[in-house]
Protein backbone atom coordinates (compact mmCIF):
# COMPACT_ATOMS: atom_id res chain seq x y z
CA UNK A 1 0.00 0.00 0.00
CA UNK A 2 1.12 3.51 -0.75
CA UNK A 3 2.43 5.70 1.64
CA UNK A 4 -0.26 8.48 0.76
CA UNK A 5 -3.41 5.19 1.21
CA UNK A 6 -2.44 5.39 4.75
CA UNK A 7 -3.56 7.04 7.81
CA UNK A 8 -1.22 9.27 9.23
CA UNK A 9 1.24 7.94 11.97
CA UNK A 10 0.37 7.91 15.40
CA UNK A 11 1.05 11.15 17.75
CA UNK A 12 -0.39 9.97 20.93
CA UNK A 13 1.38 9.74 24.17
CA UNK A 14 0.06 6.91 27.01
CA UNK A 15 2.31 9.18 29.45
CA UNK A 16 2.52 9.10 32.54
CA UNK A 17 3.58 6.06 33.53
CA UNK A 18 0.89 4.02 35.80
CA UNK A 19 1.06 3.38 39.37
CA UNK A 20 3.51 1.17 40.41
CA UNK A 21 1.06 -2.03 40.98
CA UNK A 22 1.18 -3.69 44.42
CA UNK A 23 3.40 -6.87 44.49
CA UNK A 24 5.29 -5.85 41.22
CA UNK A 25 9.12 -5.42 40.37
CA UNK A 26 9.35 -2.46 38.50
CA UNK A 27 12.65 -1.54 36.29
CA UNK A 28 13.09 1.82 34.82
CA UNK A 29 16.12 3.13 32.21
CA UNK A 30 16.67 6.50 30.84
CA UNK A 31 19.88 7.52 28.82
CA UNK A 32 19.82 11.79 28.56
CA UNK A 33 22.31 13.04 26.41
CA UNK A 34 23.77 16.60 25.88
CA UNK A 35 26.18 18.43 24.37
CA UNK A 36 28.08 20.65 26.12
CA UNK A 37 30.23 22.30 23.39
CA UNK A 38 28.16 22.18 20.66
CA UNK A 39 26.59 20.12 17.76
CA UNK A 40 29.30 19.12 16.33
CA UNK A 41 31.38 18.56 19.38
CA UNK A 42 31.30 15.49 21.35
CA UNK A 43 27.70 14.65 23.02
CA UNK A 44 27.58 13.44 26.68
CA UNK A 45 25.30 10.22 27.85
CA UNK A 46 24.33 9.69 30.94
CA UNK A 47 22.71 6.53 31.78
CA UNK A 48 20.71 5.18 34.65
CA UNK A 49 18.88 2.04 35.58
CA UNK A 50 16.88 1.02 38.56
CA UNK A 51 14.79 -1.90 39.66
CA UNK A 52 12.35 -1.62 42.55
CA UNK A 53 9.96 -3.90 44.23
CA UNK A 54 6.59 -2.63 45.64
CA UNK A 55 5.60 -4.49 48.39
CA UNK A 56 2.20 -6.66 48.07
CA UNK A 57 0.18 -3.34 50.17
CA UNK A 58 1.54 -1.14 48.39
CA UNK A 59 3.81 1.94 49.56
CA UNK A 60 6.92 3.07 49.01
CA UNK A 61 9.40 1.18 46.26
CA UNK A 62 12.11 -0.26 47.89
CA UNK A 63 15.46 -0.54 45.62
CA UNK A 64 16.66 -3.81 45.08
CA UNK A 65 19.44 -2.77 41.48
CA UNK A 66 20.78 0.32 40.00
CA UNK A 67 23.11 1.45 38.08
CA UNK A 68 24.82 4.43 35.93
CA UNK A 69 27.26 4.92 33.49
CA UNK A 70 28.85 8.11 31.69
CA UNK A 71 30.64 8.62 28.49
CA UNK A 72 31.88 11.10 25.64
CA UNK A 73 31.16 10.54 22.28
CA UNK A 74 32.43 11.37 18.72
CA UNK A 75 30.29 12.73 16.39
CA UNK A 76 30.83 9.33 14.46
CA UNK A 77 29.95 7.52 17.72
CA UNK A 78 33.14 6.70 18.61
CA UNK A 79 33.60 6.59 22.77
CA UNK A 80 36.00 8.80 23.91
CA UNK A 81 35.67 7.33 27.66
CA UNK A 82 33.44 5.99 29.62
CA UNK A 83 32.81 5.29 33.54
CA UNK A 84 29.96 2.76 35.12
CA UNK A 85 29.01 2.82 39.15
CA UNK A 86 29.01 -0.42 40.10
CA UNK A 87 32.04 -0.93 38.16
CA UNK A 88 31.87 -4.66 36.61
CA UNK A 89 35.01 -4.60 35.09
CA UNK A 90 35.72 -4.29 31.18
CA UNK A 91 33.98 -0.82 30.71
CA UNK A 92 36.74 1.29 30.70
CA UNK A 93 38.13 -1.13 27.49
CA UNK A 94 34.92 0.60 25.82
CA UNK A 95 36.97 3.68 24.67
CA UNK A 96 37.38 3.28 21.08
CA UNK A 97 34.79 1.82 19.66
CA UNK A 98 31.99 2.81 18.13
CA UNK A 99 28.08 2.71 19.06
CA UNK A 100 26.49 0.37 16.94
CA UNK A 101 24.76 -3.38 16.31
CA UNK A 102 28.68 -4.70 17.04
CA UNK A 103 28.78 -2.65 20.72
CA UNK A 104 26.00 -5.59 21.64
CA UNK A 105 28.49 -8.14 20.67
CA UNK A 106 31.05 -6.32 22.65
CA UNK A 107 29.30 -6.06 25.38
CA UNK A 108 28.64 -9.69 25.69
CA UNK A 109 32.34 -10.11 25.29
CA UNK A 110 33.73 -7.48 27.85
CA UNK A 111 30.85 -7.59 30.88
CA UNK A 112 29.41 -11.12 30.34
CA UNK A 113 28.90 -11.16 34.06
CA UNK A 114 25.69 -8.44 33.81
CA UNK A 115 24.12 -10.28 31.48
CA UNK A 116 24.47 -13.37 33.40
CA UNK A 117 23.08 -11.58 36.52
CA UNK A 118 20.22 -9.63 34.86
CA UNK A 119 21.96 -6.49 36.22
CA UNK A 120 19.64 -3.36 35.33
CA UNK A 121 23.35 -1.36 34.09
CA UNK A 122 23.10 -3.73 31.24
CA UNK A 123 20.23 -2.49 29.63
CA UNK A 124 20.94 0.84 29.78
CA UNK A 125 24.61 0.27 28.71
CA UNK A 126 22.71 -1.83 25.16
CA UNK A 127 20.75 1.26 24.76
CA UNK A 128 24.36 3.16 23.81
CA UNK A 129 23.91 2.17 20.15
CA UNK A 130 20.26 3.05 19.82
CA UNK A 131 20.68 6.10 21.41
CA UNK A 132 23.56 7.26 19.21
CA UNK A 133 21.45 6.26 16.53
CA UNK A 134 18.45 8.54 17.16
CA UNK A 135 19.89 11.52 19.61
CA UNK A 136 20.91 14.01 17.07
CA UNK A 137 17.47 14.60 16.15
CA UNK A 138 17.19 16.64 19.67
CA UNK A 139 18.90 19.73 17.59
CA UNK A 140 15.72 20.16 14.97
CA UNK A 141 13.87 20.60 18.35
CA UNK A 142 16.22 23.63 19.33
CA UNK A 143 17.03 25.12 15.60
CA UNK A 144 14.20 24.91 12.99
CA UNK A 145 17.02 24.63 10.82
CA UNK A 146 19.26 22.36 11.70
CA UNK A 147 18.38 19.96 8.94
CA UNK A 148 18.85 22.17 6.47
CA UNK A 149 22.28 23.13 8.04
CA UNK A 150 22.72 19.42 8.26
CA UNK A 151 22.31 18.77 4.74
CA UNK A 152 24.31 21.52 3.83
CA UNK A 153 27.40 20.60 6.23
CA UNK A 154 27.17 16.94 4.53
CA UNK A 155 26.61 17.83 0.86
CA UNK A 156 24.26 16.59 -1.73
CA UNK A 157 26.47 13.47 -2.39
CA UNK A 158 27.04 12.58 1.48
CA UNK A 159 23.40 13.19 2.22
CA UNK A 160 22.40 11.04 -0.71
CA UNK A 161 24.39 8.19 0.66
CA UNK A 162 23.43 7.87 3.86
CA UNK A 163 19.67 7.96 2.22
CA UNK A 164 20.93 4.77 0.47
CA UNK A 165 22.15 2.98 3.83
CA UNK A 166 18.96 3.88 5.38
CA UNK A 167 16.85 1.78 2.48
CA UNK A 168 15.75 -1.50 4.44
CA UNK A 169 17.57 -1.11 7.94
CA UNK A 170 13.44 -1.35 9.34
CA UNK A 171 10.02 -2.11 8.59
CA UNK A 172 9.38 1.57 8.31
CA UNK A 173 12.81 2.48 6.02
CA UNK A 174 11.50 0.06 3.02
CA UNK A 175 12.65 0.72 -0.44
CA UNK A 176 9.59 3.37 -1.93
CA UNK A 177 8.83 4.27 1.84
CA UNK A 178 8.10 7.88 2.66
CA UNK A 179 11.49 8.00 4.94
CA UNK A 180 13.45 7.04 2.48
CA UNK A 181 12.63 9.24 -0.59
CA UNK A 182 14.98 10.56 -2.78
CA UNK A 183 14.05 14.21 -1.95
CA UNK A 184 14.37 13.31 2.19
CA UNK A 185 11.89 12.34 4.69
CA UNK A 186 8.43 14.52 5.29
CA UNK A 187 9.75 17.53 7.95
CA UNK A 188 6.85 16.80 10.49
CA UNK A 189 8.52 13.50 11.52
CA UNK A 190 8.27 14.84 15.33
CA UNK A 191 5.67 16.74 16.81
CA UNK A 192 3.86 14.40 19.42
CA UNK A 193 3.69 16.15 22.73
CA UNK A 194 5.53 13.24 24.96
CA UNK A 195 4.39 14.07 28.36
CA UNK A 196 5.71 13.16 31.58
CA UNK A 197 6.87 10.09 32.14
CA UNK A 198 6.75 10.69 36.16
CA UNK A 199 2.99 10.26 37.12
CA UNK A 200 2.56 12.86 39.67
CA UNK A 201 0.31 10.15 41.49
CA UNK A 202 3.80 7.95 41.91
CA UNK A 203 6.47 10.53 41.98
CA UNK A 204 8.55 7.34 43.35
CA UNK A 205 7.46 5.09 40.34
CA UNK A 206 10.57 6.69 37.90
CA UNK A 207 14.66 7.32 39.07
CA UNK A 208 16.11 10.45 38.49
CA UNK A 209 16.91 11.79 35.79
CA UNK A 210 20.02 13.86 34.32
CA UNK A 211 19.15 17.19 33.44
CA UNK A 212 21.81 19.78 31.38
CA UNK A 213 20.86 22.84 29.89
CA UNK A 214 20.17 23.25 26.28
CA UNK A 215 19.55 20.55 23.32
CA UNK A 216 18.48 17.10 24.85
CA UNK A 217 17.64 13.63 24.31
CA UNK A 218 15.99 11.12 26.05
CA UNK A 219 15.55 7.34 25.74
CA UNK A 220 13.63 6.03 28.60
CA UNK A 221 12.42 1.94 29.36
CA UNK A 222 10.13 0.83 31.82
CA UNK A 223 8.85 -2.67 32.83
CA UNK A 224 6.47 -3.95 34.95
CA UNK A 225 6.71 -7.28 36.09
CA UNK A 226 3.42 -9.27 38.57
CA UNK A 227 2.77 -12.86 39.04
CA UNK A 228 -0.82 -13.94 38.10
CA UNK A 229 -0.43 -17.05 40.54
CA UNK A 230 -4.34 -18.59 39.64
CA UNK A 231 -2.83 -18.03 36.26
CA UNK A 232 0.34 -19.50 36.65
CA UNK A 233 1.88 -16.80 34.39
CA UNK A 234 3.96 -13.44 34.58
CA UNK A 235 1.95 -10.56 33.93
CA UNK A 236 4.37 -7.95 31.68
CA UNK A 237 3.58 -4.38 31.37
CA UNK A 238 6.11 -2.04 29.59
CA UNK A 239 6.58 1.24 27.60
CA UNK A 240 9.93 2.86 25.58
CA UNK A 241 9.95 6.23 24.69
CA UNK A 242 12.32 8.83 22.48
CA UNK A 243 12.10 12.31 23.47
CA UNK A 244 13.83 15.65 22.93
CA UNK A 245 13.71 18.94 24.62
CA UNK A 246 11.94 22.20 23.25
CA UNK A 247 13.40 25.57 23.12
CA UNK A 248 9.64 26.44 24.70
CA UNK A 249 9.61 23.93 27.10
CA UNK A 250 8.14 20.36 27.65
CA UNK A 251 9.29 17.53 25.49
CA UNK A 252 8.51 16.19 22.03
CA UNK A 253 8.92 12.40 21.41
CA UNK A 254 9.62 10.69 18.26
CA UNK A 255 9.29 7.20 19.32
CA UNK A 256 7.02 5.49 21.35
CA UNK A 257 5.74 2.18 22.47
CA UNK A 258 3.51 -0.07 24.49
CA UNK A 259 4.65 -3.87 25.03
CA UNK A 260 2.01 -5.80 27.29
CA UNK A 261 3.32 -9.72 27.12
CA UNK A 262 2.07 -13.19 29.18
CA UNK A 263 4.68 -15.47 30.22
CA UNK A 264 4.00 -18.93 31.36
CA UNK A 265 5.96 -18.91 34.70
CA UNK A 266 7.46 -22.26 34.61
CA UNK A 267 8.19 -23.06 31.35
CA UNK A 268 8.77 -19.70 30.14
CA UNK A 269 6.74 -19.86 27.33
CA UNK A 270 5.69 -16.41 25.12
CA UNK A 271 1.90 -17.24 25.48
CA UNK A 272 0.88 -13.25 24.40
CA UNK A 273 2.52 -10.37 23.00
CA UNK A 274 0.52 -7.07 22.68
CA UNK A 275 2.52 -3.95 21.03
CA UNK A 276 0.87 -0.97 20.74
CA UNK A 277 2.38 1.74 18.49
CA UNK A 278 1.71 5.20 20.06
CA UNK A 279 4.46 7.40 18.24
CA UNK A 280 5.57 6.96 15.56
CA UNK A 281 7.87 8.91 12.75
CA UNK A 282 6.22 7.51 10.04
CA UNK A 283 3.05 6.27 8.52
CA UNK A 284 4.42 3.00 7.22
CA UNK A 285 5.86 2.37 10.71
CA UNK A 286 2.97 0.76 12.84
CA UNK A 287 3.11 -2.15 10.34
CA UNK A 288 5.85 -3.63 12.01
CA UNK A 289 3.64 -4.93 14.82
CA UNK A 290 1.70 -7.62 13.39
CA UNK A 291 5.32 -9.60 12.56
CA UNK A 292 5.74 -10.23 16.45
CA UNK A 293 3.19 -12.67 16.53
CA UNK A 294 6.49 -14.83 15.08
CA UNK A 295 7.69 -14.67 18.76
CA UNK A 296 4.77 -16.77 20.46
CA UNK A 297 5.73 -20.22 21.82
CA UNK A 298 9.35 -19.03 22.26
CA UNK A 299 10.71 -18.71 25.81
CA UNK A 300 10.56 -15.02 27.18
CA UNK A 301 14.95 -15.61 28.53
CA UNK A 302 15.64 -16.26 24.83
CA UNK A 303 13.91 -13.40 23.36
CA UNK A 304 17.18 -11.85 22.77
CA UNK A 305 18.74 -14.13 19.89
CA UNK A 306 15.00 -14.97 19.08
CA UNK A 307 14.28 -11.11 17.80
CA UNK A 308 17.54 -11.07 15.70
CA UNK A 309 16.25 -14.17 13.78
CA UNK A 310 13.10 -13.68 13.21
CA UNK A 311 12.44 -9.71 12.93
CA UNK A 312 15.74 -8.79 11.08
CA UNK A 313 16.32 -5.67 8.80
CA UNK A 314 13.02 -4.69 7.31
CA UNK A 315 11.22 -7.89 9.03
CA UNK A 316 11.04 -5.38 11.85
CA UNK A 317 10.95 -2.23 13.70
CA UNK A 318 14.44 -1.26 15.60
CA UNK A 319 13.06 0.57 18.08
CA UNK A 320 10.16 -2.16 19.00
CA UNK A 321 12.78 -4.97 18.77
CA UNK A 322 14.48 -3.14 21.38
CA UNK A 323 11.74 -2.89 23.43
CA UNK A 324 11.17 -6.88 22.75
CA UNK A 325 14.80 -7.63 23.71
CA UNK A 326 14.40 -5.24 26.90
CA UNK A 327 12.04 -8.32 28.25
CA UNK A 328 15.09 -11.19 28.40
CA UNK A 329 15.29 -10.34 32.17
CA UNK A 330 12.07 -10.54 33.25
CA UNK A 331 12.20 -14.14 34.87
CA UNK A 332 14.89 -12.46 36.74
CA UNK A 333 13.13 -10.18 37.54
CA UNK A 334 10.02 -12.05 38.77
CA UNK A 335 12.48 -14.12 41.12
CA UNK A 336 12.35 -11.19 43.20
CA UNK A 337 8.87 -11.36 43.87
CA UNK A 338 7.90 -13.82 46.69
CA UNK A 339 6.01 -16.49 46.27
CA UNK A 340 3.09 -16.89 48.34
CA UNK A 341 3.12 -19.00 51.73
Amino acid sequence: MASTDLPPPPRCTANPAPIRPADSIRRTTSIDVSWPDGPEAERKMVGRARDVLTPAQGGAPHVLAQGEFRLRMKEDKTITAIAADPDPGGVATLVGERGGGHLRMILAERVPSLIETGAPLYLVLDDISGTALVSAFAWSQWYPDWAAKFRERMGEGEMAKMMEQRVNVCWGLQEGNSGVRPEGPPDNVADADAGELRNPADPEGWHHFHEEEGPGFRRARRIDVTRDEAAGVLRIDSAFQDSAKQRSGGRVAIHEYLLRATVDMTTREILALEPEARILPFSECPGAVHNVSRLLGRRIDEIRDDVLAQLRGPEGCTHLNDALRALAEVPRLASDLREPA
